[in-house]
């Protein structure tokens, strides 16, 4: 959106230090984002920290127990390998497990599968697509699973849960893990657990604190909601081909945000909206006429495509380590509001572990909260909205 972002004019000497990096320094940097906070904090003296700041404790207990959590693949039908792997992992950082289970946004029950392997109790998932929920339920009964799930919008204002359960979410995005931990808290569930994503997936335009702590400090963050999708900017899962896919839409979005900048003659950034799975098999060219005719553009007949995927592509270099800065603060950002819900958590009588449930490999969103009731506190009254 930036050609010249704000930061480097106030630091000059980092922006040129970030310049100066082959695309193989890049490679490297975002693969370890630790080494390259020590490498700029000689520029920014704050990163030094940032090591101490972002590192939490593994909790799960071992490979062993991971893979004994793990659905075996003959019985992982419709489970991509990558979710198997992490509802396993999310799994064995649980144990051990005693109460029902209550799975938020269920899906198609994968998560609920695999934790009925590893709970005595009953598991119940929560889903408001009824074509999941009838999927779901074929599996179950499949592989004899004890598990249920239900057809029901999470977000509904009569929906109440039993106090002497465990409600658990991997990955629910946004304002659904937020009614989580709310609706956990105001029920009195005895346990909940959840690995959140998506932040920015929220009907209000700011970030809203749900703890006391952080509403009442004067110096909290407020953030908007285009700030949050920071958090979740990370493509390390993602093969090869797809990141080398998405490198070169990348290239072509900023060799037309160059040429609507001279037709319109307007030095702005133009949104364009999520491209047709097809143009990426395509050329540049397409792109842009297809660009153009959605934001109402007439290309004329002598344009220079050549020209401007020359100046995408060398726009995506200078973007590509302007990120690396920006990236820097992805975890620490993320970070910043799950404390918010562990004080939160706490703030209503809740006893809260955080820490990662597996590699950054295996997924980026490997954050865990592990709350679970003090006895005899009682579920809190709340005076947030």
């Amino acid at each position: 959106m930036e050609p010249r972002p704000g930061w480097t004019e106030r630091y000059p000497e980092l922006a040129g230090v970030v310049a100066s990096f082959s695309d193989h320094d890049c490679d490297g940097f975002e693969d370890n984002p630790g080494r390259l906070a020590q490498c700029l904090s000689g520029w920014l003296p704050s990163l030094a920290e940032r090591h101490a700041l972002v590192s939490l404790p593994t909790m799960t207990e071992g490979a062993t127990a991971v893979a004994a959590s793990t659905l075996p693949e003959t019985r992982a039908t419709d489970m991509p390998g990558r979710k198997r792997l992490q509802a396993g992992a999310f799994t064995a950082a649980l144990l051990p497990l005693s109460e029902p289970v209550i799975d938020w946004c269920c899906g198609k029950g994968h998560l609920a599968r695999t934790l009925a392997a590893r709970c005595p109790s009953q598991v119940t998932g929560l889903e408001w697509d009824e074509s999941l929920v009838v999927d779901g339920n074929r599996l179950a009964r499949q592989y004899q699973d004890r598990v249920t799930l239900r057809s029901q919008d999470v977000m509904a204002a009569d929906l109440r849960l039993a106090p002497d359960s465990h409600g658990v979410a991997l990955h629910a995005c946004g304002d659904l893990h937020r009614r989580l931990i709310r609706r956990a808290s105001e029920d009195g569930l005895s346990r909940v657990s959840f690995s959140p994503c998506c932040y920015h997936l929220t009907a209000t335009e700011f970030y809203q604190p749900l703890s006391d702590r952080v509403n009442g400090c004067e110096e909290a963050l407020n953030l908007q909601r285009a700030e949050l999708r920071l958090a979740v900017q990370e493509t390390v899962t993602a093969p090869a081909r797809v990141r080398s896919q998405t490198a070169q839409v990348s290239c072509w979005r900023l060799g037309f945000d160059g040429l609507q900048r001279e037709l319109r003659e307007v030095d702005d950034y133009l949104p364009v909206p999520s491209h047709p799975a097809h143009l990426a098999g395509g050329d540049f060219e397409g792109f842009c006429r297809w660009a153009a005719g959605k934001k109402g553009l007439s290309l004329p007949a002598e344009t220079d495509f050549a020209r401007w995927q020359r100046h995408g592509e060398r726009r995506f270099a200078q973007v590509r380590r302007h990120e690396l800065v920006r990236h820097l603060f992805r975890r620490p950002l993320e970070l910043w509001m799950v404390l918010d819900y562990a004080l939160f958590l706490e703030e209503q009588g809740y006893e809260v572990k955080l820490g990662t449930f597996c590699e950054r490999a295996l997924t980026p969103r490997n954050l865990l909260v592990d709350a679970i009731r003090v006895c005899g506190n009682p579920p809190a009254q709340h005076s947030h909205p």
